[in-house]
């Protein structure tokens, strides 16, 4: 405000962005602004960024997919991968999406990522359950302390 004030008082541009420490363009921008919404077009807005690629009735089919799970014959896959979505969201809405934002949207929806864990094709059940098998403790449990002596 001091700066507008400065130039509405007869001062330069050079001079309110000397006052403030910005440069003149910053000084232009706050006069436009301030000449079209008044002082509350002084106030930083929230940027609105960019429209959401995904509409709710495709969030809602997206979620429908992922609920049902593939069916092996029509999509090819057993299970789903963010590769395998991405291209059922294409065949059905003709919609290109990344893996990278496909899986933003399902976590925002709620869905994480499962994997099962790993087994080794040579795994021996046999070796697993001696594995399993605890030797006995080492420790002894120690003995009672007899009671004191009353006087």
């Amino acid at each position: 405000m001091l700066a507008l004030s400065v130039i509405y008082e007869g001062g330069s541009r050079g001079q309110a962005a000397s006052i403030e420490g910005v440069g003149r363009q910053i000084i232009r921008d706050w006069v436009e602004r301030f000449n079209l919404h008044g002082p509350d077009g002084l106030k930083t807005g929230k940027a609105t960024g960019l429209e959401p690629l995904l509409k709710d009735e495709q969030r809602t089919s997206l979620a429908e997919a992922v609920e049902k799970g593939p069916v092996p014959y029509l999509d090819g896959v057993v299970r789903w991968r963010l590769a395998d979505l991405v291209q059922w969201r294409w065949q059905e809405h003709r919609i290109s999406v990344s893996r990278q934002t496909l899986g933003r949207e399902l976590t925002a929806m709620g869905y994480r990522k499962l994997s099962a864990r790993p087994k080794h094709h040579a795994q021996d059940p046999q070796a697993i359950e001696e594995f399993k098998k605890t030797s006995q403790p080492q420790w002894q449990k120690s003995l009672p302390e007899p009671p004191e002596a009353s006087e």
